[in-house]
């Protein structure tokens, strides 16, 4: 169940970097800037775990789900997508919300692997899995709140005038 530390690790590290250069050039809120990449790295890689292990990924699926496989291809692409949409200056609010609208609408397949123990990433566990993916859930969700959609006036933006 190293995933959840993976994508931890993907949040916190660049935040963590940012903040000490920050920190070492006069420049404290630069830890916004390593956020902001973190959340861009755990996209990218929720994006390649898709490709990386679909046929799991298909398991996570309901049955009654027409195009399981195809569906968790575009959930990949869609991934993918949000996470370069953050790095575009003109799209990021938008792609900010997106990713908050996939964290919000993605979980619900999270509890139904958990609940019948398949899928990647820790839910063979089964059910108590959710207790370390839900809270989980909710860093995301704040962290992508946070260096993305907070107000404009202490969002750094990656260094780039929007």
């Amino acid at each position: 169940m190293t995933t959840p530390l993976i994508i931890m690790s993907l949040l916190m590290v660049p935040a963590f970097i940012a903040a000490l250069v920050g920190f070492y050039r006069d420049r404290p809120a630069l830890y916004i800037v390593g956020g902001q990449i973190g959340l861009v790295f755990a996209f990218a890689f929720f994006s390649v775990g898709h490709f990386a292990m679909t046929d799991a990924m298909v398991d996570m699926l309901p049955g009654f789900v027409p195009a399981r496989k195809y569906l968790v291809y575009a959930t990949g692409f869609l991934e993918a997508g949000l996470a370069i949409g953050l790095l575009v200056p003109g799209s990021r609010q938008l792609a900010a919300l997106g990713c908050l609208s996939v964290l919000v609408l993605f979980f619900p397949v999270n509890v139904y692997a958990a609940i019948n123990e398949v899928g990647p990433g820790g839910h063979q566990w089964g059910p108590e899995y959710l207790l370390l993916r839900a809270p989980l859930q909710i860093v995301l969700i704040s962290w992508t709140y946070w260096f993305f959609l907070k107000p404009k006036d202490r969002a750094l933006n990656l260094g780039f005038e929007t």
